[in-house]
C-alpha cells in the first residue's frame, strides 16, 4: 500500500469535513464506496478512515459506518471549543485591534520559537462579553507567514479557530499553558469594568497547530467572579 494514496484520500476526505461539506452526525462513505470511487483498495480505504479516527474528526461505528463527530480534542487543562458553545448566546465581541501586523511583545510570557521571532508577527486583541458584561480580554500574536491573506479576511463565524480550519485547513494540535492569579490594575481594569485589584485569572497559552511553522501565543485575562473557567478554551 503506498502511504501517498491513502493520505491523498485521508486529505481529501479532511478537507470535506472541514469545509462543512460532511455535517456533524453525518456518514462518510464506506469502505467499498471509496474503493469504487477512488480506484483503491478496501486496505487503503480503512487506512484512510483510521487516521481521521486518530484525528477525532470521525468515530467508526461497527455495522454502520463512520461518523462525522463534535471535536473536543484535549488541551491538558484546557479544550478548543466555540466561544458560543462555551457560554452561551448572549455573547458579543468587540475588537480592540483587528488583525494587523505587530511585534512580538515582552507581555507573552510562554517562550516565543526563535523561528517565529525572525519572521512577521500579526497581532489582534478583544473583548469577550456574556450578555454586557466583559468577562475576557485577549491579545493574540503569531507569525503570519502561512496565513496568506490574512489580513483581508473576516472571521469565519466569527472564531479564528474555524478561520484556521475552514480556510487554511490548520488544526489546533497541542498547548502549553500557564495560570496565575493577578489583580486587576491599569488599563485592564477599565477594559474589562472592574475595580482596580479585582482578582483577575491570567491564562498564557501558547498553541501548537497542525502546521509546524505556525504557533499561535495568547495572553487572556479574566473575569471569574461570574463566571468560572471551566475545562473549555474558546477563540
Amino acid at each position: 500500500m503506498k502511504e501517498t494514496k491513502y493520505k491523498e484520500i485521508h486529505n481529501h476526505l479532511k478537507g470535506q469535513i472541514q469545509q462543512g461539506n460532511y455535517q456533524i452526525g453525518d456518514y462518510l462513505p464506506s469502505e467499498n464506496e471509496l474503493c469504487v470511487r477512488f480506484s483503491i483498495t478496501r486496505t487503503t480505504a480503512r487506512k484512510a478512515l483510521d487516521e481521521l479516527a486518530k484525528e477525532s474528526f470521525i468515530e467508526r461505528q461497527h455495522g454502520k459506518g463512520s461518523r462525522v463527530k463534535e471535536r473536543r480534542q484535549s488541551l491538558g487543562l484546557l479544550n478548543v471549543k466555540g466561544f458560543s458553545e462555551a457560554v452561551g448566546e448572549d455573547i458579543k465581541t468587540l475588537f480592540l485591534r483587528k488583525p494587523a501586523a505587530g511585534k512580538w511583545d515582552s507581555e507573552i510570557m510562554l517562550p516565543v520559537n526563535d523561528s517565529d521571532l525572525n519572521s512577521i508577527c500579526l497581532y489582534f486583541e478583544r473583548i469577550r462579553f456574556v450578555g454586557n458584561e466583559p468577562v475576557m480580554l485577549e491579545k493574540n500574536w503569531f507569525s503570519g507567514q502561512v496565513l496568506p491573506d490574512f489580513l483581508c479576511s473576516e472571521f469565519i463565524e466569527g472564531s479564528f479557530f474555524k478561520t484556521l480550519s475552514k480556510k487554511y485547513f490548520i488544526e489546533i494540535i497541542g498547548s502549553s499553558q500557564e495560570l496565575r492569579a493577578e489583580l486587576a490594575c491599569g488599563k485592564n481594569a477599565g477594559l474589562l469594568k472592574v475595580k482596580t485589584g479585582t482578582p483577575l485569572l491570567h491564562i498564557s497559552v501558547k498553541f501548537s497547530t497542525s502546521n509546524s511553522k505556525l504557533n499561535i501565543y495568547s495572553e487572556l485575562y479574566c473575569v471569574t467572579s461570574v463566571y468560572p473557567v471551566g475545562n473549555s478554551y474558546f477563540i
